[in-house]
This record gives structure tokens, sequence and C-alpha cells, in this order.
């Protein structure tokens, strides 16, 4: 069934005059020189995010933002453009994925890494920018906030109208691709399944269910920062059901039964690595471990597609007492201290257990949990293409078969 909400195509992104508000004053606004790019942004320069960028027609999004950015004259002016080209972005990416609006290049619809390489673009000449007026750090860590959430759709997730016709409300998040200094060619399903789904309308044993969606950075400081529960904090207790989606392990998908409040310190996207305790607020009442309510035996049995589906309830854990970890394959024993969830110790683990203890916080009921896809892979003997048909082809069954999951998940 075709969503029920129409989505713009956005081609130019071209801007709407709008009233120019007054200058920021040259001695309100420091003008510190342009900040650094981060080890993200420095990727773009690579071959293999060009190639991508100029294949699927999302080289011009960087550009035009820039010659837009240079003419705004004040800072609302500047929040104005910030907006626009963000949210456009976003929009474009999922217009391309849901197969509205000119495809351009030749890369396929099903693809989430333009999105990713130009909003990198679009944040390395954010921070780049300065301004005749000046501008604070403040003011333009304002900016690049705005610019992250528009272009994740984390603003969008809406639920337009009340209840009627019972259709149930669907949130699920996803990830950037990661791990690109292994392989700089990565995809992430998950982040690909955001974009076929984001505004769709499902049918379901309980009848139509609609679904919003939004993506997240593999960084570790965004997820101290808050990101998740800013995101979340409104869309949970109007939601039904919740999913958030991450790559997982090879050939399979798991469905992550508990979650633990670990920092297991692998690199994230910029190279940060972070041991310790996931940081939320009121750590004082903070669980060693969070559970899902997803409905692991219905999504199982069902028939959802090729990959098999596992209810993965194993953790690692320091027992009460203890002192070294073990692995306890049916997960936490009592009064233990977490060290890996089921679904590990990285940021898939932290944005399932971030959702599902604001969840319990809020004191809600509904279903909710960690869905880990198979990992993405390309095709026997590619080691430099960017795309082959396996390559495709694996992509379009995992999106589809989380389609299946969340269908049963709603319907159960």
């Amino acid at each position: 069934m075709p969503p029920i909400r129409a989505r713009a195509t956005v081609v130019g992104a071209l801007l709407v005059p709008l009233a120019l508000a007054s200058p920021v004053p040259a001695s309100a606004a420091p003008a510190p020189a342009p900040a650094a790019v981060t080890v993200e942004e420095a990727r773009l320069d690579r071959a293999v995010p060009q190639e991508i960028l100029r294949r699927s027609g999302f080289d011009a999004v960087a550009p035009r933002f820039a010659r837009a950015l240079a003419s705004a004259r004040s800072y609302d002016r500047a929040e104005d453009v910030v907006e626009h080209h963000a949210s456009a972005l976003w929009e474009r990416a999922v217009d391309r994925a849901q197969g509205r609006g000119p495809a351009l290049g030749d890369l396929s619809l099903d693809d989430d890494r333009p999105l990713y390489w130009a909003r990198l673009g679009m944040t390395r000449e954010l921070r780049q920018w300065q301004p005749e007026s000046g501008l604070s750090d403040a003011r333009r860590a304002a900016l690049l906030d705005q610019l992250e959430r528009s272009s994740r759709g984390q603003d969008s997730m809406d639920f337009p109208g009340s209840r009627k016709g019972n259709v149930q409300r669907i949130v699920m998040t996803a990830f950037d691709p990661f791990t690109l200094d292994r392989d700089i060619r990565i995809s992430n399903p998950s982040g690909a399944t955001a974009l076929a789904l984001d505004g769709t309308v499902i049918r379901t044993a309980k009848g139509p269910a609609r679904i919003e969606a939004a993506v997240f950075p593999v960084r570790w400081q965004d997820f101290a920062d808050g990101t998740v529960e800013r995101t979340l904090r409104s869309k949970l207790p109007r939601a039904d059901v919740f999913t958030t989606v991450s790559q997982g392990r090879p050939g399979q998908f798991d469905i992550e039964r508990t979650n633990g409040a670990w920092r297991g310190g692998f690199p994230d996207n910029d190279n940060v690595s972070r041991t310790g305790a996931a940081p939320v607020s009121d750590p004082a009442t903070q669980p060693q471990w969070t559970s899902s309510t997803l409905p692991h035996t219905a999504i199982v049995a069902a028939p959802t597609g090729r990959f098999p589906v596992y209810d993965n309830t194993s953790v690692l854990e320091i027992p009460a007492g203890g002192t070294a970890p073990v692995r306890s394959p049916g997960g936490p024993t009592p009064g233990s201290t977490a060290r890996e969830g089921a679904g590990g110790s990285y940021l898939s683990n932290e944005i399932a257990y971030r959702a599902t203890l604001l969840r319990d916080r809020l004191g809600l009921t509904i279903p909710g949990g960690h869905v880990h896809t198979p990992v993405l892979q390309f095709g026997a003997g590619n080691t430099t293409e960017i795309t082959d048909p396996a390559f495709v082809r694996n992509r379009l069954d995992i999106i589809a078969q989380v389609r299946e999951i969340i269908r049963v998940a709603a319907g159960a």
C-alpha cells in the first residue's frame, strides 16, 4: 500500500526568499577560525565516496548548500538555510528509495550511502563556513546539530492526524554505515531499510500500521549528548510498537532479548573509543540491564524471509560477587553487572538500551526492542567495485525481511 502522506520531490532544493533578520554584531559573535574537518568528513576526499555521490546524483548537494550558506547575511538566515537543505536531503533520500522523483545516476535506488556521504559534505561545508559577521563556536554547534537532526529524519517522525481508522504507529531507528576504514564501500542495511519504510503503511494482522523512521550516527559522543532520548521521548508515548535496527552478524537476523549498560570501546566513525557505563540521566537509578518486549516467539516462528531469525538471549556479565566476566547463554543472573547485552557492547546495544530504558522510565508497556540484520555482503570476488548484483539483491532481501519482522511484531 502506498504511503498515506505525499512527499515533495526535491531536485534543486531551491530556497524560498525569506526576510533577512538583523545581522549579528561582530562584537556579539567572535570569529574563531573555522573548525578542522572530522575524521568522518576527511574520508569524503577518497575515490569511493566521490563515485557514490556522482553515480547517485547527490554530488551537487554539498556545493548547492555551500552557495546558499555563503549568501546568508545573518544567523537567522543561516538557520533557515540549514534547516531547509537538511530536511530536503532527507526527503530526497526517502523519495529516491521509494521510487519517487527522478532517479539520477545508475546506483540502485535502495542504496543508503548517498545520504550518508552527502550529509558529510554538508557538515564539512558548515564546519568551515566563516561569515563576515562572525560566528561563535556555540552557534556553529547549534547549526550543525540542526543539520544532523533534519537530515536524519529525527525531527520529522510525525504521525499525522488522530488514531481514526485504528492505524497503528510504529517507530523504527537505524544507523549510518560504519567500519569504513576496513572497507569504505560499506552500506548499512538498517539505514537502507529506514529510507525504504519511512512514512509507509503496512498491513498487519491487526490492521494497517504506519512506520516512521530515523537514522542515527555511529558516534559515542552523540549518544552521550542524549540524541536518542531527545528524538524518542515525544515519539514513544504515541507509538504502538518500536524497533531499533542495526547490522549484526553474517547470514542471520537476531532478535536481541537483553540490553546492557556497558560501552565496550570499539572505535566509532570518528575513530573514538569509549569504555564504561553508558552515560544516562539519573545514573543513580540506572539499571544494568533492560529487556526487549518484542514478540520473540512469533517473530522467530514466522516465515519472514530467506535469512534465519534467532531469539538471542546470551549476555556477558560479571556475576554478583564476582570479578571476571562470564558468558551466560540464558540471560543475566540476579545482581550481575553488564559487560555485553545480547547485541554486544557497541552502539547497537546502546541504542536498544537507551530506547527500552526510556520506555520503562516513561511507564510505557508497548512492544519494543532491537533487531540485528545480517551483514550486507558484496558478491564473491568483488573487492573493489562499489556495487554488484549480489550486493543489491542482499540489501533488498534484508529490507523486505525487516518489513516482515515489523509486520509480525505489530500484528502479534
